[in-house]
């Protein structure tokens, strides 16, 4: 987090890395910090040689009482002290911040997610964390392409507050159905290019089955009960007949529209679940079969049952 100040948590790291032989161009990578910002740290704040964070987190704190004049007291938080909300900001922004979200990004997020209905303006979100406009301003961007934050107009109409919505839960819950749904579909098609009986198809096939429980546990089933059913009567009709059907021989066969029938096989592609422990085949141009999922047995067991 360019710009930002170094946290009690980061002091306790650079303590522990220091113990563990690192160099400060490492652990200034490690912390997204210029090499020479870690050099500094541990000069400044050094106890007789030795780099304590504790000891380092009092003598930052006590030189910036003595460079700065008091600040007018920023409003707390639910009866919080600022001092306690700040401390919670940078730590849920670390942990934010450990699953792969910029960490300056985490700080932006967590200080709006801890605001007060109305939001906050970008001048809030400066003065609040410390940092430079630029900062603030690339994280907004970061958060609004994935839908975590929205703008909103002050009361005057002159400037932009960011707020998180009531609807940010469930949007990002649906992103990630959607994208665990995907992944699932795109293990299965690995499978039928590398093989099921090879290394790559065997390790798809683990991934594949987690995805796809993900997403059906996540997603509480998002098709309507009729397709379920649709698309479980075409998996029935297809063991059935023991062949590959073409789509119009499907629909004549089962006495639906065509339109029907293409919903139906539709839901199965898109999850595979439901056809578990079979998987829906294409042999040709809207022609279609059903077999047992390569990744429900692994090699040694299909060996086995062919024996």
């Amino acid at each position: 987090m360019p710009g930002g100040r170094l946290t009690h948590e980061d002091r306790r790291r650079i303590a522990a890395w220091l113990a563990d032989g690192l160099g400060y161009a490492e652990i200034g990578r490690r912390l997204g910090r210029p090499t020479s910002t870690i050099s500094r740290e541990v000069a400044r704040n050094a106890a007789l040689g030795d780099y304590l964070a504790d000891h380092a987190q009092q003598a930052a704190g006590h030189r910036a009482r003595r460079r700065k004049p008091a600040r007018p007291a920023e409003p707390a938080t639910d009866g919080q002290s600022t001092e306690v909300v700040r401390d919670f900001v940078d730590q849920f922004a670390a942990r934010l911040a450990a699953t792969g979200l910029p960490r300056m990004t985490a700080r932006v997020f967590v200080c709006l997610l801890t605001a007060d209905a109305g939001g906050l303006t970008a001048a809030d979100l400066v003065h609040r964390l410390q940092v430079s406009p630029a900062s603030v301003s690339k994280s907004i961007g970061y958060l609004e392409a994935m839908e975590l934050v929205v703008r909103q107009q002050d009361s005057g109409g002159r400037r932009e507050r960011y707020a998180i919505d009531d609807d940010v839960w469930l949007r990002a819950w649906q992103a990630d159905t959607g994208a665990h749904g995907e992944i699932a579909t795109a293990a299965q098609r690995g499978i039928e290019i590398f093989g099921a009986d090879t290394t790559a198809g065997a390790r798809l096939g683990k991934m594949g089955r987690f995805f796809a429980r993900l997403s059906e546990q996540m997603s509480g089933s998002t098709l309507a009960e009729a397709v379920v059913h649709d698309a479980l009567t075409v998996l029935a009709a297809l063991a059935h007949a023991g062949r590959p059907l073409t789509l119009d021989a499907l629909a004549t066969a089962l006495g639906w529209p065509r339109e029907r029938a293409t919903a139906a096989l539709d839901a199965i592609r898109h999850q595979p679940a439901i056809a578990d422990p079979l998987a829906l085949r294409a042999t040709g141009p809207e022609m279609y079969t059903v077999t047992a999922r390569p990744d429900r047995l692994s090699p040694a067991q299909r060996a086995a049952l062919e024996k």
